[in-house]
């Protein structure tokens, strides 16, 4: 009997999804012209309590308007968690600012937030707060001293479009806040990223460097430099047909972590997700899971032994302070984040795909148990 493979992700596609691209082609909006884009930002801004949203063509490219738009200037310090993709720091080293990296609360994997509070000096001038693998940042704290300070946040949403803190919606809290439509994401359109916010200026700044600056007086005469991050209807067509079918998602998602977590309770080697906290409820992305302290188990052991089981996994993020492009541009040296190292190199994740099945479920949870048994 040939061997079930199970991907770390697999994403939902139906009908619905069908009939948009299909409208799409039908009506030949196959570009970024069109009405497609338009109405995923409006039903997008919508969701998540924002008056503005800017449909771009992915997350990554989210992050670079959304901090561009701020216009930061040379010495201005910008606060990021060591434990994070490399896309939060990029526009950071590509300007002039100041980067300053915080470590990792053990349980949350989220930004430590005393030591955040700690390190704003008076150079501070943004705070830049990704939501980590399904629970949220605490962000009451950082909002009172930023209002105080006149810091701005940057709320790195990617990985928790559906997710709420103390009821409402994340991507509803920063200055500016960014999402990511990449295929592992609650919502995906392949690639592709959005960029929400209240405030007009932010708005009109982020659209015009989505659009390399094109402008009503004149095509073709820039008055700045921009980008092409453009999103095609294609991809809103997508978009629209995956919104409408979030909060199914959003219930799929609990659904396999808290089954996750009441077959894996027992493997006394790892440290597991938190299911509930005062002021969110684990969303899942993924379910990740840290091998502890002094265990016998390592990383990639257990990853390969899964492997040949037919289970993928990811390892979990590689901090900031020990990226090799980031350390050879001489950023860093010597400065050591004790949790984000320790999750970077004992923490992976299993599948969680949204598509993935109550039987693909059990190999991956009989699996799991297996290696920690060996």
């Amino acid at each position: 009997m040939k061997k079930i493979f199970v991907p770390v992700n697999e994403p939902i596609i139906s009908k619905i999804e069908r009939d948009y691209l299909l409208a799409c082609i039908k009506n030949k909006e196959v570009s970024s012209s069109g009405n497609f884009v338009k109405e995923f930002e409006k039903q997008f801004a919508k969701k998540v309590n924002r008056k503005y949203a800017v449909a771009v063509s992915n997350g990554t490219a989210a992050l670079q308007l959304a901090y561009e738009s701020l216009n930061l200037k040379k010495g201005d310090e910008v606060i990021i968690p060591a434990f994070t993709i490399i896309s939060c720091i990029l526009p950071v080293v590509r300007s002039a600012a100041t980067p300053v990296l915080v470590d990792s609360n053990i349980n949350t994997w989220n930004m430590d937030i005393n030591e955040t509070i700690n390190k704003i000096s008076k150079k501070t001038k943004a705070i830049i707060t990704p939501h980590i693998y399904g629970l949220t940042v605490d962000l009451d704290p950082l909002i009172r001293i930023c209002k105080k300070k006149n810091i701005k946040i940057i709320e790195d949403a990617a990985e928790s479009l559906g997710l709420k803190y103390k009821g409402s919606p994340c991507g509803s809290f920063g200055d500016v806040s960014t999402f990511s439509f990449f295929a592992n994401k609650h919502i995906t359109t392949g690639e592709g990223g959005m960029i929400v916010t209240n405030n007009r200026k932010i708005y009109e700044s982020c659209k015009s460097l989505r659009n390399i600056f094109f402008n009503d007086e004149r095509r073709f005469k820039h008055f700045g430099l921009g980008w092409n991050y453009r999103l095609t209807n294609m991809q809103a067509g997508l978009g629209l047909a995956q919104l409408k079918q979030l909060e199914k998602f959003v219930k799929i998602k609990r659904k396999i972590g808290n089954r996750y977590i009441s077959k894996l309770k027992d493997l006394r080697h790892t440290i597991q997700p938190i299911k509930k906290l005062e002021y969110c409820e684990n969303i899942f992305w993924v379910y990740g899971l840290v091998i502890k302290k002094n265990s016998k188990f390592k990383l990639e052991e257990i990853r390969k032994k899964l492997f040949k089981k037919g289970i993928e996994t990811r390892n979990f993020f590689w901090p900031l302070n020990k990226q090799p492009i980031l350390n050879k541009m001489g950023y860093f040296k010597n400065q050591k984040f004790p949790v984000a190292e320790y999750l970077s190199r004992n923490g992976f994740y299993i599948p969680t795909g949204l598509a993935l099945t109550k039987k693909q479920q059990d190999i991956v949870i009989k699996g799991v148990q297996q290696v920690f048994k060996s």
